[in-house]
């Protein structure tokens, strides 16, 4: 939304009213105080605040709006005067203000520095004054607010060591973009008072030991609490206890006869909501309990803990905003937050099946890999067996020629050579594996550790088991 855009009818009757000045005596609600902010953040008014009071008065910008029905900013009308001839065209103010001297100027600056980023993504500034940091400043915001950034590109400035000022053109939105307007989801109704509050909610008050906080404080806590239970309700999620971990829990013990139970003293009060099956915390405290600053600890926050995509986690009471006013945020927030876990699990299911295939795939293999080095083993052993006996038949027939020349050698000797080479022959026989046909072995079931080596990083227990570097 630009600058320039139209006023609805809401923001249109309010601005009609404070430039008739018939504010009405009565406190504003928290949509008339967005509605206030969004004319605020136009240029059309300003809100001035004074302790408990504040002051809303409508800018020239906002005259200049009702008198023609359009932003004066408005490109599409950037030629057109506010007044007429007869009401004095020498008037300055009679100039639309895209096109004073000081808007022309500042133009200008912001095209030429676009330009300059294009090019060299980069721009520097050295050692400028806090004058001349502030007109950059005006500057950036000038294109920002006129569309002259290329499309998914942002601009950001630093103060590099308080020194120089660097600007860059970045690609991509900024972090923070979708944390700037948490009032644009769908309001929820918080009650004025805890009738008939969800059983978590009354659990809740009636725990001495939890939302240790000033009463008002601790009411409103329930009274949040309770809307956002009630929402969740009505959209079909469930609503559940969050117990206190243990570690917050004193021991229970007993002395002189008398048992005293655990117990605890915890700031915060928590309820997980249960959407598509994914359970979320929500957590309410205060913000500063400890500061003595009266307006401050007032504040009150929500927090929704971790995420693993980097979303916002945390609201807290605004000068713009209550809690009350952006519950439905948070509730946005955690649907997406189902859907996104949803669509997690579903990845991480087909990535776990996926996962199985390919590991009884590798698993195949390397039993089929383990069962050839078993066979392999059975050659080599039975090579070494034949070279054994080839070379002990060798021996045989060497000392029967030796035996057939031992013409000076007693009868008793050559007997008992006889004998002896006569055991020989024998025991090569049994050792020689050709003496029969081998026949094809049989592969018994490989262990985990010989299929280890054939499993390229997977582990042989199973596919989630943890595997080390050069995993899959």
């Amino acid at each position: 939304m630009h600058r320039w855009s139209l006023l609805n009818e809401r923001q249109l009757g309010l601005l009609g009213r404070l430039a008739d000045s018939k504010k009405s005596q009565e406190p504003w609600d928290p949509g008339a105080w967005r509605t206030a902010y969004a004319l605020r953040d136009r240029g059309l008014v300003t809100i001035k605040r004074s302790g408990g009071e504040a002051d809303v008065r409508v800018t020239e910008a906002g005259t200049f709006y009702i008198r023609h029905g359009h932003h004066p900013d408005d490109p599409a009308h950037a030629g057109e005067k506010e007044i007429t001839k007869s009401k004095g065209a020498g008037n300055p103010r009679a100039v639309s203000y895209a096109n004073r001297p000081v808007a022309l100027a500042r133009q200008s600056k912001a095209k030429d520095l676009i330009e300059r980023l294009l090019v060299e993504k980069r721009v520097t500034v050295t050692e400028p004054d806090e004058a001349t940091v502030t007109e950059w400043r005006r500057v950036i915001d000038y294109a920002k607010r006129h569309d002259l950034l290329p499309a998914g590109h942002r601009v950001e400035s630093l103060r590099m060591w308080n020194r120089d000022l660097q600007i860059s053109l970045v690609e991509g939105p900024h972090p923070n973009s979708l944390r700037r307007r948490p009032d644009e989801a769908p309001p929820v109704d918080v009650p004025t008072r805890l009738r008939s509050p969800h059983p978590v909610v009354t659990a809740l008050r009636d725990d001495d030991g939890r939302l240790v906080m000033p009463a008002p404080l601790r009411n409103r806590s329930l009274l949040i609490l309770q809307g956002l239970a009630s929402e969740a309700v009505r959209r079909g999620y469930t609503v559940k206890s969050h117990d206190v971990a243990a570690r917050h829990r004193s021991r229970a013990y007993s002395y002189n006869g008398r048992h005293y139970p655990s117990s605890y003293s915890r700031r915060e009060g928590e309820l997980d909501l249960v959407v598509n099956g994914h359970t979320y915390t929500v957590t309410i405290q205060q913000e500063s309990p400890q500061s003595t600053d009266q307006e401050r600890s007032k504040n009150l926050v929500i927090e929704l803990g971790y995420s693993r995509s980097k979303r916002q986690s945390r609201w807290a009471d605004r000068k713009r905003w209550t809690l009350e006013d952006i519950l439905g945020a948070v509730l946005r927030e955690i649907e997406t937050r189902a859907v996104e876990d949803a669509q997690r699990k579903a990845d991480e299911e087909r990535a776990k099946a996926d996962r199985e295939v390919r590991w009884r795939a590798a698993m195949e293999m390397a039993r089929e890999q383990a069962a050839q080095a078993q066979f392999a083993e059975v050659l080599r052993s039975e090579a070494r067996q034949w070279q054994d006996a080839s070379l002990l038949s060798e021996y045989c027939n060497a000392l029967e020629r030796r035996l057939e020349a031992a013409s000076e050698a007693d009868e008793a000797t050559v007997s008992s050579t006889r004998q002896w080479l006569a055991w020989v022959r024998r025991y090569v026989q049994s050792l020689n594996p050709l003496t029969r046909l081998p026949s094809m072995p049989t592969a018994r079931e490989a262990k985990p550790e010989e299929l280890a080596p054939y499993l390229n990083g997977w582990s042989p227990h199973g596919p989630e088991a943890h595997r080390g570097w050069g995993t899959r």
